[in-house]
């Protein structure tokens, strides 16, 4: 049984195999014009230079000293036959390099045969031109698995074809061979740090597009954290108000009522300056021109005295949600108590934001959210279950918009996915102990 099993697994790895080697692993190179440019003048010039080389070499005869009075005679193809069949081969195998990036695997594949069929004695022939289709297939291939089958054969097939004692570069020609690889090698260690200088500047550049990106981000997400603050103060500061007027009316007639409206009055004042103060805190120099009210509609001024949602309001936001589709829990503990109008919005916020990224970008998750009052702080939790695969990533800015807003109060957020699946958005909201 296990024997069988063994088998069955290579014989499912021998058909992938198979089946990966016609598969691409990229898209097919499209080389650009000079390239192909390139390309050409390369076969053309080795063309050329084999071409001439057979005929210049047609009927004669090789005389080479293997051994002290040892001699190898080796006879070249003769005759107009022997000098058309040399120019054939030089012509197919340099010709072929024109279209080496293009069809690296269909070059290599001529120029190996034509290679094969090169006698011996003028193996000069196509063997450059093997050599240069040996490296255009390594490198512009789509197909590595073929490549990689292909390239190992290619070798071996000439390498053992050969004749030992035949003389593949001539002797004069070895300093020139050491020394065009030295010069290209140092070509290119320039080109290549040239362009890693240029991709360093390019990322440095980058860098700097998204980091002022970020502050822009940060700045207008502060300057709308303000203005909502400012709503709250407006908010306290109309209350205040309408109880000052109150108390001064009935301040003969019903002291004791008075009394009351006077306490609301300094409780209102007291949030108002706190919000106030946490305004100041989050405005910079940078935000002075946003969020002024100068030319302001009077109706936007109307609505800045409606009050900004709270905690009490979760149930009305997590009912709007469900009208969506989105199945969500609502859970309390603890002793609930008044908190700062302020720090409430927060919280509401980091409810809203995160219900509204779980419809936007979890498709058929189910959500719960925990409100959790502890003796030194509120916790506010949001999770969700993970929707379908394939949903829209959001940009993040309004994850950016939570955490400036709870750094007023000096809050925390954090935010992952979850091990078991799905997202987790957790505030924690430092409390003045009672």
């Amino acid at each position: 049984m296990n024997v069988r099993t063994a088998v069955e697994q290579l014989r499912d790895v021998a058909r992938r195999t198979v089946r990966d080697a016609g598969l691409p692993s990229g898209p097919p190179l499209r080389p650009a014009r000079r390239a192909r440019q390139f390309d050409v003048l390369v076969a053309l010039a080795l063309g050329v230079v084999t071409v001439y080389y057979g005929i210049d070499n047609a009927d004669n005869v090789v005389v080479r000293e293997i051994a002290p009075g040892v001699e190898h005679v080796m006879a070249r193809p003769s005759g107009p036959g022997g000098l058309a069949f040399m120019v054939t081969l030089a012509a197919i195998a340099s010709g072929a390099l024109a279209l080496r990036r293009r069809y690296p695997l269909a070059v290599l594949c001529i120029v190996t045969a034509a290679t094969l069929a090169t006698p011996q004695s003028v193996l000069r022939l196509t063997f450059y031109a093997f050599v240069i289709a040996v490296y255009s297939a390594a490198v512009y291939s789509p197909y590595r698995v073929a490549a990689l089958a292909a390239l190992p054969v290619s070798v071996v097939l000439v390498g053992t074809s050969g004749n030992s004692v035949t003389p593949i570069v001539p002797n004069e020609y070895i300093a020139l061979l050491i020394l065009i690889p030295m010069a290209v090698a140092a070509v290119g260690l320039r080109t290549w740090k040239l362009r890693t200088d240029e991709g360093r500047t390019r990322l440095s550049a980058l860098e700097r597009e998204q980091a002022e990106a970020l502050r822009r981000a940060v700045e207008h997400e502060r300057a709308r954290i303000a203005r909502e603050l400012h709503d709250v103060v407006t908010h306290n500061v109309s209350v205040m108000i309408i109880q000052a007027g109150a108390a001064r009316k009935i301040m003969k007639t019903s002291p004791e009522q008075a009394g009351e409206a006077l306490l609301a009055v300094e409780s209102g004042g007291r949030a108002a300056m706190t919000e106030l103060r946490h305004v100041m805190g989050l405005l910079t120099m940078a935000d002075e021109g946003e969020g002024t009210d100068e030319g302001a509609d009077p109706a936007d001024a109307a609505a800045e005295l409606a009050p900004q949602p709270g905690l009490a309001q979760l149930e009305t936001l997590v009912a709007r949600v469900r009208d969506t589709g989105l199945h969500v829990d609502l859970t309390v503990t603890g002793p609930s108590r008044p908190l700062p109008p302020g720090l409430e919005l927060a919280a509401y916020r980091v409810v809203q934001e995160a219900l509204t990224n779980t419809v936007k970008h979890a498709s058929g998750a189910t959500a719960a959210v925990t409100v959790e009052y502890g003796p030194e702080r509120l916790r506010v939790e949001v999770t969700d279950s993970g929707g379908h695969p394939g949903a829209a990533a959001g940009s993040g800015r309004g994850l950016i918009g939570l955490r400036e807003r709870l750094a007023v109060y000096g809050g925390t957020l954090n935010t992952g996915r979850r091990l078991t699946g799905g997202y987790r958005v957790e505030a924690l909201i430092p409390l003045e102990t009672p």
